[in-house]
């Protein structure tokens, strides 16, 4: 198995190298209108931006900024297969403008976008971005009526372009079943609170991908990947930054397409692929001994799990569990231009240390320990 990887350093309103209705699923988060960082990038595409914040009317510059990504929101429509997924990382901005402050609701404005374009809209994450800042309130402290409500969390807006998805071949049948989700992961995945991923800088390969481009953990993209795509699938995101998107669809298993309008970012980008085929193996060892420590806490408890995996021979809680197979990176080849292909083992079973597989009838003396690499 191979998926090819691409980056295209232009401007994602016009998407022109990715075909109508050609991709599974968009994973993205675009710059935050009315969030400073941001301002000059909007500006530059629109002189009026900067024109209405130096007049000092916040709402007229939220207005443009985000006329600005109505065109990518429409392209994102536009690529998308019918029944694929849009998933936008998108944080409101809590502001002063002039004399006045004010919270600028950029998901509500994003989704209400893609409900005129004719998207349909699904159940929503708040992903809870924690701070231990003790002087994290904002306003005048301690005295009613001047203080107001902390923001930190951030919006995943979840829409699809029509109805559901249609898996009618065998080929496409397969494929979801080996994609399936350890029962456990699914609880957890689905919930419509994330407060364990932190918003901090991730390592990938010796060096860090959250800097100055604000981008969002790999668990994150890693997590929406896994959760609304099937293997074989192709992610678009068009607003790739570091490239997280692309190294999360990599080690799912998906095929990836990133624009990017900055082509200071392409040695981000690329950098460290020699590390990441060791960081993908290790998240699914993770997910693997996430699931060996689930089956023994249930077996600690004397709850019974029925079905068995066929791949590993694990234990699993639901019969849609009984084919999942992740698929082990092997190797990474750079691609021209600004490109890189990944091989993935023939046999993933090959890498596992079959004296730690479960009998077919496991008894609390094994010790349920597998190692994957």
């Amino acid at each position: 198995m191979q998926t090819a990887h691409r980056v295209y350093f232009q401007n994602s309103r016009k998407m022109r190298d990715a075909g109508t209705a050609s991709v599974e699923l968009v994973v993205t988060s675009p710059p935050y209108p009315m969030i400073e960082m941001w301002d000059d990038g909007f500006s530059a595409r629109n002189p009026d931006i900067r024109k209405a914040l130096k007049q000092r009317d916040g709402l007229a510059a939220f207005k443009l900024m985000h006329a600005d990504l109505d065109a990518v929101w429409q392209e994102v429509h536009r690529v998308l297969k019918p029944g694929g997924f849009a998933c936008i990382n998108i944080g409101d901005a809590a502001r002063t403008v002039g004399d006045d402050f004010m919270l600028y609701p950029n998901h509500a404005r994003i989704l209400t976008c893609l409900l005129e374009l004719g998207f349909t809209p699904l159940p929503a994450v708040l992903w809870r971005k924690q701070t231990n800042a003790p002087n994290k309130f904002m306003g005048s402290g301690m005295y009613p009526a001047g203080a107001y409500v902390t923001l930190e969390h951030e919006v995943i807006l979840i829409a699809r372009k029509g109805g559901k998805r249609a898996f009618k071949t065998e080929e496409e049948k397969r494929r979801r079943r080996e994609s399936a989700i350890f029962w456990e992961e699914r609880n957890a995945w689905y919930s419509d609170v994330w407060m364990e991923l932190k918003g901090t800088r991730q390592r990938i390969g010796g060096r860090t991908t959250r800097n100055r481009s604000g981008a969002y953990p790999f668990e994150l993209a890693y997590r929406l990947v896994s959760m609304f795509s099937v293997k074989g699938d192709t992610v678009l995101d068009p607003f790739l930054g570091t490239g997280t998107t692309l190294r999360a669809a990599a080690a799912a298993g998906r095929n990836s397409i990133g624009y990017e309008i900055e082509p200071g970012l392409r040695s981000e980008i690329f950098s460290d692929l020699p590390g990441l085929a060791r960081f993908a193996n290790e998240r699914i060892q993770a997910r693997i001994d996430g699931h060996l420590s689930f089956v023994n806490q249930c077996r600690e408890t004397g709850r019974e799990i029925k079905h068995f995996n066929r791949s590993y021979n694990l234990p699993v809680v639901t019969r849609q569990e009984t084919g999942l197979l992740i698929d082990v990176l092997e190797d990474i080849a750079p691609q021209e231009p600004d490109g890189f292909r990944v091989t993935y083992s023939e046999d993933p079973r090959r890498v596992l240390d079959p004296r730690c597989f479960f009998p077919k009838n496991p008894h609390p003396g094994n010790n349920g320990q597998l190692s994957l690499f």
